[in-house]
């Protein structure tokens, strides 16, 4: 049995399943394999459950199976989940026709893809949703080509298995050669149905965080960097209500991690031969969480990111946030196994599968590495934030002061606790928004200094309420010709891979190795600045841009027709926020000159800034927000109109 040898080509679904029977995993034997389980199964990168365009046809449930080897009622596209690859052809006009049978309204989002806005599948946003038992036809030219993912973009449904990867193949030649690819879907699944997760963070903070600090940490502390030293961190660190060990806000403590729809007991395995180079799509579609990717043994070689080529970057190591993907290079010369490993941020857990020449192979897992702490710095990385002079949580911004609903994006017509049964859907709630008034305040600007903790909480000490009132409905910064286009902003942390993450240890992917492969065409330098704030409050688990929930804003943010603008990203809080625009590309100023690297999704680290320039050439009303899911819905969430 041979794995995919072009982007043409696949095995039969009786070859996949002989192959599956033989590596006796699962429950994948002839004759017994449910209707809809992963579409990659366990043996190579193309068995069944390709789709290929121009014109698709899906339907979506909610039905009864397995995941990880347990019963559950995962939301199936084609009787698959994660649903199946979707495969179009740059240059192709591609028609997907989109059928809900579930009880509950649904929605798909072709996540990075550049159409038009009423194709983008954002209710409330784009259009209506898809009500129960109806199909609605998305039909859009295909513009680009390379590495993308598709999910739901109502409600809590992402949570329950609504996504798949998209790959879409160039018209031309790209510029690498490979012999075969394979896709690794990364996602995170939970047992426990999404409005539960989303009201335990409501309810507790910390609920799923089991890796707290222990009375031998502290023996080590104090080992390490002695008593005096210690007792002023830790006492810093109650003062504010805060814990350095919060790095996600679900964690492997409800989440099995699975690579193409397998738990890293299932262990998916990909085909190869040795001397092949390898092409791997790595998509992050999971809910919650980053995932750090490594084959050792192995150096990849980055050839691509969010579906756009970039120059190559040798790594042994790179870290994927939520919707980003990354296209890396491999060429195993030997006749053994590898282990493809992805392990959750926060180190509570990992996704896995086995790179091998045939059949049955398996290699080690590497050491587990353990949580790491938080360390303060991460504060006052962009100067915004000065922790000393900060009230405690208590003293939060007038905005952040709202009614604690279950749901802020339930706003905009998605799920709320009792809907998520069938987990819930769009209404036309953001179609009635007032479309002026745009909320361009900085909070850091305007004299409040940010405490943000356990993931993100937020305590402001507000200067000046009617300077700073009259400052949000302001104007933007005229300083946008005074740092030259593709120079990172002051505050930026592109040099570092996060937390948890040692460039000393191994070659680890940063974004400032990211240079696109050719100069974009829109070399005009920017006509004006726009600062937001991403900004949060972890005690009552709600998510903000300048400390406003997508509730309590007064309409979008407007971008003019055909202008280039420089927007700036200032991370208030203490947690990565992975920022995704709908319908245009952000060029991460990343100091590549006219080489910045174009992405539909930015990481943004805690305390960091960091900046992109936009082209506003997608006329219509756009999505706009952090894409760890309940921090959307909690609020973390804006419109851009472009007019």
């Amino acid at each position: 049995m041979t794995a995919t040898t072009s982007p043409g080509t696949s095995l039969t679904r009786r070859q996949l399943l002989k192959g599956a029977s033989a590596l006796g995993v699962g429950s994948l034997a002839l004759g017994h394999v449910p209707a809809w389980a992963s579409p990659w199964g366990q043996t190579a990168a193309y068995p069944q459950g390709i789709e290929r365009g121009p014109e698709i046809s899906l339907a979506v449930r909610r039905e009864s199976g397995a995941v990880a080897g347990r019963d559950a009622r995962p939301i199936t596209i084609n009787g698959t989940s994660p649903g199946p690859l979707l495969r179009l052809r740059e240059g192709d006009d591609a028609v997907l026709r989109v059928t809900n049978l579930m009880q509950a309204p649904t929605s798909i989002h072709w996540h990075g893809l550049i159409l038009p806005p009423e194709m983008d599948g954002v209710p409330g946003v784009s259009f209506a949703g898809i009500a129960p038992g109806e199909t609605f036809s998305y039909r859009f030219p295909v513009r680009q080509n390379g590495t993308y993912w598709y999910h739901s973009h109502s409600g809590l449904q992402e949570q329950l298995g609504h996504a798949g990867p998209l790959i879409i193949d160039a018209a031309e030649p790209e510029p690498f050669h490979y012999d075969r690819e394979h896709v690794l879907l990364l996602t995170d699944w939970s047992f426990e149905e999404p409005s539960t997760i989303f009201r335990h963070l409501k309810t507790a903070e910390g609920y799923y965080n089991y890796q707290q600090r222990t009375v031998a940490d502290l023996i080590a502390d104090v080992r390490r960097q002695g008593l005096g030293d210690t007792a002023a961190e830790r006492a810093m660190w109650a003062r504010m209500r805060m814990s350095s060990r919060d790095i996600a806000d679900v964690t492997g403590s409800t989440y099995t991690y699975l690579m193409n729809g397998q738990s890293p007991e299932q262990n998916w395995t990909a085909l190869f031969k040795p001397g092949e180079t390898q092409r791997l799509r790595v998509i992050n579609g999971s809910a919650m969480t980053y995932f750090d990717v490594r084959i050792p043994g192995l150096t990849m070689t980055v050839v691509a990111a969010d579906g756009q080529p970039v120059q190559p970057v040798p790594v042994e190591e790179f870290r994927i946030g939520i919707a980003e993907t990354y296209d890396v290079l491999v060429t195993p010369e030997t006749n053994t196994a590898y282990t493809l490993f992805a392990e959750s941020m926060d180190r509570s857990g990992y996704a896995r599968g086995t790179l091998a020449p045939r059949l049955g192979m398996t290699a080690p897992l590497p050491e587990r590495r353990r949580i790491v702490d938080r360390g303060m710095e991460a504060m006052g990385g962009h100067g915004g934030m000065d922790m000393s002079q900060s009230e405690m949580p208590g003293m939060e911004h007038s905005g952040m002061a709202g009614a604690d609903t279950a749901t802020d994006h339930a706003g905009m017509g998605h799920a709320n606790d009792a809907a998520m049964a069938e987990p819930a859907a769009a209404t036309s709630g953001m179609a009635a928004a007032s479309m002026s008034g745009v909320d361009h305040g900085s909070m850091a600007q305007h004299g409040m200094a940010h405490e943000a903790g356990a993931g993100a909480r937020m305590a402001a000490q507000v200067h000046d309420d009617a300077s700073h009132g009259a400052m949000a409905a302001g104007t933007m910064a005229s300083s946008a010709g005074h740092q030259p286009p593709g120079t990172a902003v002051a505050g930026s942390r592109l040099d570092h891979p996060g937390i948890g993450l040692d460039p000393e240890t191994r070659r680890v992917l940063v974004y400032r190795d990211l240079k696109a492969r050719h100069p974009w065409p829109d070399r005009r330098p920017p006509g004006r600045e726009l600062e937001l704030h991403l900004t949060g409050n972890m005690e009552r688990y709600m998510w903000s841009f300048d400390g406003k929930k997508f509730s309590e804003v007064d309409g979008p943010i407007h971008f003019e027709k055909d202008e280039r603008l420089r927007l700036i990203l200032v991370n208030d809080t203490m947690m990565e926020h992975p920022i995704h625009l709908h319908g245009m590309w952000m060029e991460l100023e990343n100091g590549a000159g006219e080489l910045i690297p174009r992405k539909h999704t930015l990481n943004v680290k805690p305390g960091e800034r960091v900046s992109a320039l936009i082209t506003a050439d997608a006329e219509g009303s756009w999505a706009f927000h952090c894409h760890l899911l309940y921090h959307m819905d909690a609020g973390m969430f804006r419109v851009v109109n472009v007019a």
